[in-house]
C-alpha cells in the first residue's frame, strides 16, 4: 500500500496554524513526525489524502469538530509520577512547612496548568498527604488543565497501567493506588480520596486569558515553554503569574527557565520562583 504523503505547502499550512493556535514550533524538520501523527486522522476521518483532510480541517466543521482531535495527536503527552523529584522534595522541605505555618486554616489551592494524563497533579496530591498526614491543619485542592481533551478524560478516571507506578515505593502504591480487578490486574486505579481533589478542564494556554476559578498558590507549568519560542514564553508566563498570588510558587521544567524574558518573579532554585 502507498504510503500518504503531506505537501511542502500542507505542511506550512498546518504548521501556521499550530504555531498561531497553540503557540507549538513546528519546524521543517518535524514534518515526517507531523505527517505519522496525522494519519491517524486521516483513517479516522476517511480522507484519501492530506489535500483533502486540510480542506475538511480548514472549512467551518472542522474548525469547530476536527481541530481539537487534531491537536490531540499532534500535542505531546509525556509524562510519569514523581518527574523530576527535586520539586516535590522543595514541597515537602520547604513550601508545604511554609505554607502550614501562615495558612491560618486556609486551603492551599495548586494548577497544574500541563497537567496530561494527571500523572503530575496525583503525584502533588501524594506529596501533600505524606506531609501532613494525621497532621491536618489545611486543606487543598489541584486544578487540572492540559490542551488535549483525549488525556484530561484519561486524568478524571485515575486509571494507569501498572508499570507507570513500578518506581514509587511500596507503602506508598499500597496508600494511594488500587489494583485492578477482573481482566484488568494490570491496571490501577487511584483512590477516590485523592481524586475527588481534582478538577479537570481543557485550556489552552495561548488563550487571550486563562478561565480559572480563583487565583492560585501554586502552579506548575512543567516541560511546555520548550515548544515555545522566548516571545510566546514570555506571554505565557505573564498570563500564569496573572493568576498566581503574590509570594506565591511558580515550577517550570528541567530545561526551563524564565532567562532573558521579563515576568514578576524571582528566583529561589533552578526552575523555581516566587512572584514579587
Amino acid at each position: 500500500m502507498e504510503v500518504i504523503r503531506m505537501t511542502d505547502q500542507e505542511f506550512k499550512k498546518l504548521s501556521i496554524l499550530i504555531y498561531e493556535g497553540y503557540g507549538i514550533k513546528m519546524p521543517v524538520a518535524k514534518k515526517v513526525m507531523l505527517e505519522g501523527r496525522l494519519r491517524k486522522r486521516l483513517i479516522i476521518t476517511k480522507m484519501s489524502s492530506f489535500t483533502a483532510y486540510c480542506n475538511f480541517l480548514f472549512s467551518k466543521e472542522g474548525m469547530k469538530n476536527e481541530l481539537i482531535h487534531m491537536i490531540d495527536v499532534v500535542s505531546t503527552n509525556k509524562t510519569d509520577f514523581f518527574r523530576e523529584p527535586g520539586h516535590f522534595n522543595y514541597m515537602t522541605d520547604f513550601l508545604l512547612l511554609e505554607f502550614q505555618k501562615e495558612s491560618r486554616g486556609k486551603p492551599l489551592n495548586i494548577w497544574s496548568s500541563a497537567s496530561s494524563s494527571g500523572e503530575e497533579a496525583y503525584t502533588i496530591a501524594i506529596t501533600i498527604e505524606e506531609f501532613y498526614k494525621q497532621n491536618k491543619t489545611f486543606d487543598y485542592s489541584v486544578f487540572c488543565t492540559d490542551i488535549s481533551s483525549e488525556v484530561i478524560k484519561k486524568g478524571v478516571q485515575g486509571i494507569y497501567d501498572e508499570s507507570r507506578i513500578s518506581n514509587i515505593p511500596l507503602n506508598i502504591k499500597k496508600k494511594y493506588f488500587l489494583k485492578g480487578k477482573e481482566g484488568n490486574n494490570n491496571k490501577v486505579r487511584v483512590v477516590p480520596e485523592l481524586r475527588k481533589k481534582m478538577t479537570f478542564n481543557r485550556l489552552n494556554l495561548m488563550d487571550d486569558s486563562y478561565s480559572v476559578p480563583y487565583d492560585f498558590d501554586v502552579i506548575f507549568c512543567r516541560n511546555v515553554l520548550i515548544y515555545f519560542d522566548k516571545q510566546v514564553q514570555e506571554r505565557v508566563i505573564n498570563k500564569l503569574c496573572n493568576k498566581l498570588k503574590k509570594g506565591g510558587i511558580l515550577f517550570l521544567g528541567h530545561s526551563e527557565s524564565i532567562a532573558g524574558i521579563n515576568v514578576p518573579l524571582e528566583t529561589i532554585s533552578p526552575t523555581i520562583y516566587r512572584k514579587v
